[in-house]
């Protein structure tokens, strides 16, 4: 069932667990996600990157990502993850996807405040989400998810005083945040600052979001969801996953594509299982059914209410 983010993240961050957010920009990567989300009756996030729209074009990426969505039987969250540019995340919104992520974190506050709260108002009038940035969230080398290597992050940390000022000011339905993480695979063990974790998680209402999880410690993770995190972004993980196990597999000349692709879509699978049972969103299907409605629920309400009010014209 296709949701949107609030559907899924507001029972994570009330039932202290996560739920991943993993791009998949083929076929093979949408369906070892489903499969490892179905086997584990686990809610996920599931979409692409703008950096990545040249291996998979956002209309032709549509095309496989809402319809899986809509079959699952769980709820699935199609996102943009680090739209850069208007006209993207616009396209975004017409073409279905549930949620976005407008990341005008390199802009001035100001400017970053009042770019996200517009396409906040736009986001919301599609009934979709959207996931704004405080702080800058920088890359390790060779990232496929970005460009911007940050000497020092420390200086690009959230500040958890502005992250409040920038929630209520904006509108956004979830918050990336800067602690210590990086996009791409880590070279050296990133140091998380988790007291700043909490203490933007107790700021702020609205889901905070982690991302760079790929080369994190089981025990990072632990750490950073106990204290607040309620969406982990995955990409670099299921991404190597996929092609050591076609590597493996490609063992001579007479191989062709279609023997390699089910041990894509299986190490996927694998792969993004064991990250939905450490985030503890494996079992929690049933907690975002439970709190969402269906288009379908929403429209026969809201033609019962204008039937209601036509009565009570007539009177």
């Amino acid at each position: 069932m296709l949701v949107n983010m609030n559907e899924v993240l507001r029972p994570a961050k009330a039932n202290k667990y996560a739920v991943g957010l993993f791009n998949a920009v083929n076929l093979e990567l949408a369906r070892g996600i489903i499969n490892a989300a179905e086997c584990t009756r686990s809610p996920v996030i599931m979409g692409t990157a703008e950096v990545l729209l040249p291996y998979g074009p956002l209309e032709e990426v549509s095309y496989y990502l809402l319809p899986m969505a809509k079959k699952a039987s769980v709820p699935v969250v199609v996102h943009l993850d680090h739209g850069l540019s208007y006209d993207t995340c616009i396209k975004a919104l017409e073409l279905g996807f549930s949620s976005i992520m407008y990341d005008c974190s390199t802009d001035s506050y100001d400017d970053n405040v009042r770019k996200v709260k517009e396409m906040a108002d736009i986001a919301h009038s599609y009934g979709a989400t959207i996931e704004g940035e405080l702080g800058h969230v920088g890359d390790n080398e060779g990232s496929a998810e970005g460009s911007s290597h940050l000497d020092d992050p420390s200086k690009y940390f959230t500040d958890p005083k502005l992250a409040k000022d920038f929630v209520e000011k904006t509108g956004v339905d979830a918050l990336a945040i800067a602690v210590g993480n990086a996009h791409g695979a880590y070279k050296l063990p990133p140091k998380l600052d988790f007291e700043r974790i909490r203490t933007i998680a107790k700021t702020i209402d609205v889901p905070l979001v982690l991302h760079g999880g790929s080369g994190l410690t089981d025990n990072d993770f632990r750490q950073a969801i106990k204290d607040g995190i309620s969406k982990v972004n995955i990409f670099t993980d299921i991404n190597v996953a996929a092609v050591e196990a076609e590597f493996k597999k490609f063992s001579s000349m007479d191989k062709g594509l279609i023997d390699l692709i089910p041990a894509a879509v299986e190490a996927v699978k694998q792969e993004s299982m064991k990250k939905m049972q450490l985030f503890s969103s494996d079992g929690k299907a049933d907690y975002a059914k439970s709190s969402s409605m269906s288009s379908d629920n929403i429209e026969m309400i809201t033609k019962l209410v204008a039937a209601e009010v036509a009565k009570y014209l007539k009177k």
